[in-house]
């Protein structure tokens, strides 16, 4: 004597049929309006947003110091983010990145330790190239000038949902 259980439909497929699914595949045009309504962006516009904040606090700077070292130890603070992260705008956005997925993660972690490479490397020349070199002003380049990438997060298009009428 044996005892039948009935098993939940998501449990085992029966042998021979496909188990059922809650995805379902878009159409192409399906898939462009996706592509319209969620546009990707460029990570330019962080670099030129971060370049124009820094130019920005450099004049500010100026303006209120009257010192062209205090100014110029902030640019070298803003150089040490803009310079690095056009750097890996330039690695992500080329040709090697649109190859495949695996070569755009690998790029993107190869890009990435250019950039941090980049920035210690411009720290150091800054420590040894700038006879008066003001650590705070420097410092204060810096951090405003990473906090463009929150700005470009904050201030970036929202998408519209994606919708499910494919079922």
């Amino acid at each position: 004597m044996s005892i039948k259980v009935p098993k939940a439909q998501h449990d085992i497929a029966i042998e021979g049929e496909k188990p059922e699914s809650d995805f379902v595949p878009l159409t192409a045009e399906q898939a462009q309006q996706l592509r319209l309504q969620n546009p990707s962006w460029s990570p330019w516009w962080v670099v030129v947003g971060q370049v124009v904040v820094g130019l920005v606090i450099v004049l500010v700077t100026y303006w209120v110091t009257g010192r062209a070292v205090v100014a110029g130890s902030v640019a070298w603070g803003v150089a040490a983010v803009a310079l690095p992260a056009a750097l890996f705008a330039r690695g992500v956005t080329g040709r090697f990145a649109k190859v495949n997925v695996g070569s755009a993660v690998l790029g993107f972690f190869v890009w990435e330790l250019v950039k941090i490479v980049a920035t210690v490397g411009i720290l150091f020349a800054a420590q040894r190239l700038m006879r008066e070199l003001s650590w705070p002003a420097m410092l204060l380049g810096l951090i405003v000038t990473i906090k463009v990438y929150w700005l470009a997060l904050a201030f970036k298009r929202k998408g519209q949902p994606v919708q499910g009428n494919n079922a």
